[in-house]
């Protein structure tokens, strides 16, 4: 089970998978030029709900499909220092589907 873990430092926010950097996957799409946010709506919480989903799910189509609706439902929610699991995640998209 991967945890992504979230938190914030002197060079802003940070957010790893399993202890190494989560790419923010722009490849996909350039939603923020600033990088990751979270605990409200916009375009930093949706570039990390699309790195989170493209990383859990293993498939670009479906991250890019459902990250609004995941940015809206977890990430906007989450605290300033946070953590997820794989089962977090699955159990999110399940209240989503």
């Amino acid at each position: 089970m991967k945890v992504y873990e979230g938190g914030r430092s002197l060079d802003g926010a940070v957010v790893t998978v399993d202890g190494k950097p989560l790419p923010p996957r722009y490849d996909l799409r350039r939603l923020s030029p600033m990088g990751f946010e979270w605990t409200y709506e916009g375009a930093g919480p949706a570039q990390l709900a699309l790195a989170l989903l493209a990383d859990h799910l293993g498939n670009d189509a479906q991250a890019v499909a459902l990250h609004e609706a995941f940015m809206r439902e977890v990430v906007a929610e989450l605290d300033n220092s946070w953590e997820l699991t794989s089962a977090d995640i699955d159990a999110a998209l399940a209240r989503l589907r």
